[in-house]
């Protein structure tokens, strides 16, 4: 601000009235010192600026590499935060770079607030984020951690797809587990307590997997294997999220299996991806836009109100029908 000053011929007061908008200078003045920051390369530093009165106004976000749900809802969250007045700093987990690690590198730059994108931090450690800075889990409910939470309604979006399955006429549905991802426990509850409600226990299977391509691959390639070995393949599969069932469709492409007509697929957030492909994936859709706007929204008002009591939105999931699923054959 100085070298500004001085090339402008103003005092460092008077750019610092310019670049805080603030009246005190004339409107030749304001440009003259504008066009001279340009010249020279200045940016005003706004971080350095809001910490000196206490403040960030950032809002940090965790979120897992590779995982499309998350980039949705990080495509939600900056218009909100913007709307909002707040920044938004992201901060990855990875292979090799733990939840723990990315989180604690936004408060180490100074995040007023943490949303946390599917986390599966342990309870304990989130209950005691939020005595470091405002917390909101999104994705994952935690109980009893004393954070906020949004997340949809895991089993009704598992219902819609299961009674949707049964009504076309499938019976021998399979589950591939999400393992330890957000809403799995929620779906695999949701998918035993659906097959048994429609008569169908006998035919409840949970294959165990995770929410990546290779899940769905490998779940794929036991699938096959068991087919010839002269095993019936199941007519339907609900798959623990979009990612598990995009790698099932590759491997059974790869193995000679019609989508839908052999077998129907489901999966499950309804990502940018699941549209995307040649026939588009049957799935729960889960409102990102909407889920990110509750998270910020519950992040912002928490900063403003500390004393606010912990809050949960829920919100509807949707059944998106798609290419992938059908009747089974010889269905009427």
């Amino acid at each position: 601000m100085a070298d500004v000053a001085d090339k402008a011929g103003v005092s460092r007061a008077l750019v610092s009235i310019v670049f805080r908008n603030q009246p005190g200078a004339s409107q030749e003045t304001r440009e003259r010192v504008l066009r001279v920051a340009d010249e020279i390369g200045y940016r005003p530093d706004s971080a350095a600026r809001l910490l000196a009165r206490g403040r960030s106004r950032t809002l940090g976000v965790m979120f897992t590499v590779h995982q499309i749900f998350h980039t949705d809802l990080i495509e939600g969250i900056y218009p909100e935060a913007e709307r909002l007045g707040y920044e938004v700093l992201l901060s990855a987990a990875a292979e090799g770079r733990s939840e723990a690690k990315a989180i604690e590198a936004l408060l180490g730059h100074r995040c007023e607030a943490l949303i946390l994108l599917g986390s599966d931090v342990v309870p304990a450690y989130l209950d005691e984020l939020r005595q470091r800075a405002v917390t909101v889990s999104v994705g994952r409910r935690v109980p009893r951690a004393g954070v906020d939470f949004v997340h949809s309604a895991e089993g009704k979006g598992v219902r819609q797809a299961m009674d949707y399955l049964v009504e076309l006429g499938h019976r021998a549905i399979v589950h591939i587990d999400g393992g330890r991802g957000p809403g799995s426990a929620e779906r695999r509850r949701s998918y035993r307590a659906a097959m048994r409600r429609h008569g169908l226990e006998s035919e409840i299977r949970v294959i165990p997997g995770e929410h990546t391509e290779q899940s769905g691959i490998e779940t794929g390639r036991l699938l096959l294997a068991e087919r010839d070995r002269g095993l019936s393949l199941p007519t339907a599969v609900l798959a623990g999220n979009d990612r598990c069932a995009i790698g099932l469709l590759m491997a059974l492409a790869h193995g000679g299996v019609e989508v839908p007509r052999d077998m129907s697929v489901v999966g499950y957030d309804d990502s940018h991806l699941s549209h995307l492909m040649s026939i588009g994936l049957t799935t729960v859709r889960q409102d990102a836009v909407l889920m990110a706007e509750h998270a910020v929204r519950f992040a912002v008002e928490r900063l403003e109100n500390p004393e606010l009591e912990p809050r949960e939105a829920v919100l509807e999931p949707k059944l998106v029908v798609r290419g992938t699923s059908g009747p089974p054959r010889g269905a009427a």
